[in-house]
């Protein structure tokens, strides 16, 4: 990965990443990537985590998979890695204990949610907690340990997140758009949703800004100069083409996904599951 000021992903890594290598599809990557983020997302409201510790390790759960498969580790494992860690680089540490207890309740819900859509029955969920001396705690506690290890090593220690609110507010004010609340509400949103792809180890915060910008004022309706001679993004040295496929990125997280879909990434949250995916779907991920 290039490290200017921060890590990027290399054109190799972004034409073929580890788990597209491995023979999981692109679509099925993104989608695992976007669960993996949002269960982050999640348990770090659950544990009262600064949102700064939790968009850190959500940046740094994506760049991990562009040095990694998803075929050697789980995303449920490197996501409690990544909250760790980042709990601890941001000064919010957590415990162990409630970390690995918030991830059990979230997919337990998950699990159940899926189950009841198929099954078209509404069902009261109920939460059991694991006992905190079986095998599964342990065993969840040495794949946490290893997940955030491995996280330090496979990133070469590079853990530096640049994040981009303070560049939105800025931007903002350069376009004269503050006193619109609702393109400062809007943007910030898209900024989070934008968490859950890969743009952040893709591209500079610049580029992410001003595509979150340029999806806020479009859905608002609100002209900003977009004429060839002058183009609002210029003034941040951002592309038109990395904007547009920024928003794609964004665009793409909002499609409709069946029941199916969820159950399917919820039995790839583990190694174990992804592996045997591949074992049942082998011909078809030779031909992706």
């Amino acid at each position: 990965m290039s490290t200017s000021l921060y890590p990027l992903a290399s054109l190799s890594q972004i034409e073929k990443s580890p788990s597209r290598a491995d023979g999981i599809p692109d679509i099925l990557e993104q989608d695992l990537r976007a669960f993996g983020c949002k269960l982050i997302h999640e348990a770090g409201i659950l544990l009262k985590q600064k949102q700064v510790a939790v968009a850190t390790a959500q940046i740094l759960f994506q760049r991990f998979w562009f040095v990694t498969s998803m075929k050697q580790f789980g995303i449920g494992d490197v996501g409690m890695g990544a909250l760790y860690l980042a709990s601890k680089l941001e000064e919010c540490p957590i415990r162990m204990r409630d970390l690995i207890n918030v991830y059990d309740l979230l997919l337990h819900r998950a699990a159940h949610t899926a189950s009841t859509s198929l099954s078209h029955a509404r069902a009261e969920f109920k939460y059991i907690p694991m006992s905190y001396f079986g095998n599964t705690f342990y065993d969840l506690k040495d794949a946490l340990v290893v997940a955030e290890m491995q996280i330090l090593k496979r990133l070469g220690f590079h853990v530096h997140v640049v994040l981009p609110y303070g560049t939105l507010i800025n931007y903002l004010r350069v376009l004269d758009l503050t006193g619109h609340e609702h393109v400062c509400t809007r943007a910030w949103g898209y900024l989070n949703d934008a968490l859950q792809t890969p743009v952040y180890a893709l591209y500079a915060v610049p580029t992410i800004v001003s595509a979150a910008i340029l999806l806020a004022t479009r859905h608002l309706g609100i002209a900003l100069p977009s004429s060839p001679e002058s183009c609002w993004w210029e003034l941040f040295d951002a592309d038109w083409e990395d904007v547009w496929s920024v928003s794609g990125f964004i665009m793409r997280l909002y499609r409709e996904r069946s029941a199916e879909d969820q159950m399917r990434m919820l039995g790839m949250v583990s190694k174990k599951g992804v592996r045997q995916w591949l074992d049942d779907n082998q011909p078809i991920a030779g031909h992706s």
